[in-house]
């Protein structure tokens, strides 16, 4: 099988297929009969959750292969241990391969999420005290922008800007003008919840008049700008920090993407400043996403993934519901269910028992507590990895809407069970 043709096919992920091996069974019956538990459960549902994705064959063969007890700590050409010839032959392909992906100067493969990622970026540019301006947590950031109960809250000033209340897209005069009032160390641009492209130049331009470095964080949409459906901010950020599972389809971890000068400065953080030896076996499942990401084959599933989603929100919108900034341009649709007279996490669990699983989210100026909220958030990436496109979300939007506004209908969890024993049996992915 090619790199291509492993991009689309048959697959365990969906549950449909998967049973523990013999030696699973006999060495720990538990755990073999909790992930096929996990299987059964992935069968009868929906996976729309934001963060989630579908790792693809290829990704998982690499995941346990050889390098899955290998230690190779520091970097190839520079370990600390023997027999890392071959570890460095890997990890240099994984770094060629995402720099020419993604047309970077420097690529750091190691960290092993995105948040890690993100620490490792701070510590590259950065000194406990300084000033950071990133999207508000209300808006829409993530917990390492400046959250309390993460180490970015504690470590950093951290000043939030936000989106306009008439049309909920990111305000650039608001971050402009924080920025030259609180003259930050370091702007970070992204969120998690935002479903609209950000202008990088922009935020590149306000970098510059204030001597600040520039921060992506790119960890929803770094698959899309693989696939061409989305602008990169490679070539206006000094450091982009992305996720290599969510769109890219690799296994779960992190990536940073930044200039040359910086190569040094990122490399030392990662390691030996914020973790240890890489985990070997996901270098190489990065490696082959990477080659995967790189096809016309995974462009197209790029596409699918923002049309699933526009098609979703226009079906949530008709159902009564308030797609924040009236739409989407990524995979991503934020919505207002409180006009269905339910909150976020109600919608949650009336969805979650019918098995369409997606997540409670807070929407901007949301009155709602933080733990109720008013708002879903969902994803088109894994349906589209099972073949899902515009007619099937936009169906999935609708038994959402009739979920939310209506009485309980078995016959919605019974449709859904459908689409998934349809696309999960053996669907192109």
């Amino acid at each position: 099988m090619t790199v291509t043709d492993a991009v689309h096919g048959p697959s365990i992920q969906s549950g449909q297929h998967w049973e523990p091996s013999r030696t699973l069974r006999e060495a720990d019956p538990q755990i073999a009969d909790l992930l096929l538990a996990e299987a059964q459960r992935r069968a009868g549902s929906l996976q729309l959750l934001a963060g989630e994705n579908l790792a693809t064959e290829a990704v998982l063969a690499a995941l346990t292969g050889p390098l899955v007890d290998k230690y190779a700590e520091g970097y190839p050409g520079h370990r600390h241990h023997t027999g890392c010839a071959l570890a460095d032959a890997t990890e240099l392909l994984a770094i060629e391969r995402a720099q020419r992906l993604f047309g970077a100067e420097h690529a750091n493969v190691q960290p092993r999420s995105g948040t890690s990622a993100m620490l490792a970026a701070y510590a590259a540019l950065l000194k406990p005290g300084d000033v950071v301006l990133a999207m508000s947590l209300e808006h829409g950031g993530h917990l390492s922008c400046g959250s309390t109960a993460n180490f970015s809250g504690r470590w950093f000033q951290f000043v939030g800007y936000g989106v306009r209340e008439s049309d909920g897209l990111v305000d650039l005069d608001q971050v402009r003008d924080l920025a030259r009032l609180h003259r930050p160390k370091a702007i970070i641009a992204g969120s998690i919840s935002y479903p609209r492209h950000l202008d990088w130049r922009a935020f590149r331009t306000i970098a510059d008049e204030v001597d600040a470095y520039l921060i992506a964080t790119a960890a929803q949409t770094i698959g899309l700008v693989a696939g061409g459906v989305a602008p990169s901010p490679v070539g206006f950020a000094d450091i982009t920090v992305a996720a290599t599972h969510k769109l890219l389809r690799g296994p779960r971890g992190g990536l940073l993407l930044c200039t040359a000068e910086l190569a040094d400065r990122v490399d030392r953080a990662v390691f030996p400043f914020t973790q240890g030896g890489a985990a070997m076996n996901e270098v190489a499942a990065k490696a082959v996403a990477f080659a995967q990401a790189g096809t016309p084959e995974f462009g197209a599933y790029a596409r699918r993934a923002v049309d699933g989603a526009r098609a979703l929100a226009a079906a949530l919108q008709r159902a009564g519901a308030r797609p924040v900034t009236g739409g989407t341009d990524t995979h991503l649709v934020t919505a207002d269910v409180s006009p269905l007279g339910v909150t976020g996490a109600e919608a949650e669990r009336r969805c979650a028992a019918a098995g369409l699983m997606l997540g409670k989210c807070a929407v901007p100026f949301d009155p709602a507590p933080a733990a109720e909220t008013s708002g879903i958030r969902l994803g088109t990436g894994a349906g589209a990895a099972l073949g899902m496109g515009e007619g099937e979300m936009s169906e999935v939007g609708e038994l959402i809407g009739r979920l939310l506004a209506g009485p309980e209908d078995p016959r919605i969890a019974a449709r859904v069970r459908q689409l998934a024993h349809d696309f999960g049996a053996g669907a192109a992915r």
